[in-house]
């Protein structure tokens, strides 16, 4: 019997692909416990108990950026944040611990470290962060979702992706798909989502364009997210909703996609082999842009800057690729090209090695 302990946390992308790794574990290893480290703010706090695994909450450490109260802080809480999963990791008797970034990926590398229990590795974005930076010189097992992703002792995997993904048959599930969200199956679908907390300019300039994409002959599923207001255009065919909980379906209907380039939907896109205009979130390090450059680099999908993302173009740009099919086609299949549904699979076998590993003498990483 083997004790996982699976820590990240905040956003989709560090929570759905810890998700995938948990549930196939879960699939294949009837007698293995799956534990979750991570926070009571993110998105993991309602997503992880809601698919059946106990999640360890330990408090939001972000690394501090400037000098001023909360950096001064900062030694004493990091240092009881790794106590404490170390001593989570010799209680539990885990047995691997397997990193997928964010604020509680830190301190669970140094308490696998500490308590000499193996580590592996999983970096959803083409640019990494601070923690998987860290944690990639505590081990072997490394896995990333884009190749050529500058991060020590890399092996190119994929993206974990979630079951109801990973075996979509978007032609036999698009009936059900176009029914579940009131679409037509008379018209083809563009599909445009910001993420859980949506996107303000990808809204508006989608809502503004509201009609004309609709006179192009398309309808529209555009989901909002939970944290943004922005007004129903009422227009035939433009179907505007909050948050989405079957996503799944939300591919399987659609023939388009307008999106931010997250890496876990950069990923399921690639995967599927749906084409998209990618508009990158402009605030942080600028990964998103590197999310999508090898699916760009293929043909399978266009880029714009959120600051160029406006309705003069969706009228110039986007709706006259929107009328043509030939590209548009061309466009899925290069996507395809570059995607990968097996990414759970690779990523499992990074863990079992590392596993592996334990029980025999290595050089230093």
């Amino acid at each position: 019997m083997t004790t996982y302990l699976l820590a990240g946390g905040g956003t989709a992308g560090h929570v759905n692909p810890l998700l995938a790794v948990a549930d196939r574990i879960r699939a294949t290893e009837a007698d293995a416990t799956v534990l979750v480290l991570g926070t009571s703010e993110g998105l993991e706090a309602r997503l992880v108990p809601e698919r059946g695994y106990e999640l360890i909450v330990v408090p939001r450490v972000p690394f501090p950026r400037r000098l001023n109260r909360a950096a001064l802080r900062f030694p004493g809480r990091f240092t009881a944040a790794v106590r404490s999963v170390t001593e989570t990791i010799r209680s539990r008797r885990v047995d691997v611990v397997v990193g997928f970034g964010g604020y509680v990926s830190t301190p669970a590398y140094l308490a696998a470290r500490r308590a000499g229990v193996p580590i592996a590795i999983h970096e959803a974005n083409a640019k990494p962060g601070l923690a998987n930076r860290l944690g990639a010189r505590l081990t072997r097992q490394v896995g990333v979702a884009f190749d050529g992703t500058p991060l020590r002792h890399a092996h190119f995997v994929g993206m974990p992706l979630r079951a109801e993904i990973e075996q979509l048959d978007r032609v036999a599930a698009r009936p059900d798909a176009l029914s579940f969200f009131g679409l037509s199956p008379e018209r083809p679908v563009l599909l445009v989502t910001g993420g859980s907390l949506g996107a303000r300019r990808l809204n508006a300039t989608m809502v503004d364009s509201a009609a004309a994409v609709v006179a192009a002959g398309w309808q529209v599923l555009h989901i909002t997210g939970t944290t943004t207001e922005v007004a129903d255009p009422d227009v035939a065919n433009y179907h505007l909703i909050g948050y989405c909980d079957r996503m799944d379906l939300a591919l399987a209907a659609c023939d388009f996609a307008v999106t931010r380039a997250g890496a876990a939907t950069v990923s399921e896109l690639s995967a599927l082999g749906i084409p998209a205009v990618y508009v990158p979130y402009p605030v942080g390090n600028g990964e998103q842009r590197f999310n999508a450059a090898p699916v760009l680099a293929a043909g399978g999908g266009l880029m714009v800057d959120d600051v160029d993302f406006v309705p003069a173009f969706v009228q110039g740009e986007l709706v006259p690729l929107l009328a043509d099919q030939a590209r548009r086609e061309a466009m899925g299949r290069a996507a395809a090209s570059v995607g990968l549904l097996d990414g759970t699979a690779r990523m499992l076998g990074l863990v079992r090695a590392a596993l592996d590993e334990q029980s025999q003498p290595q050089p230093p990483a």
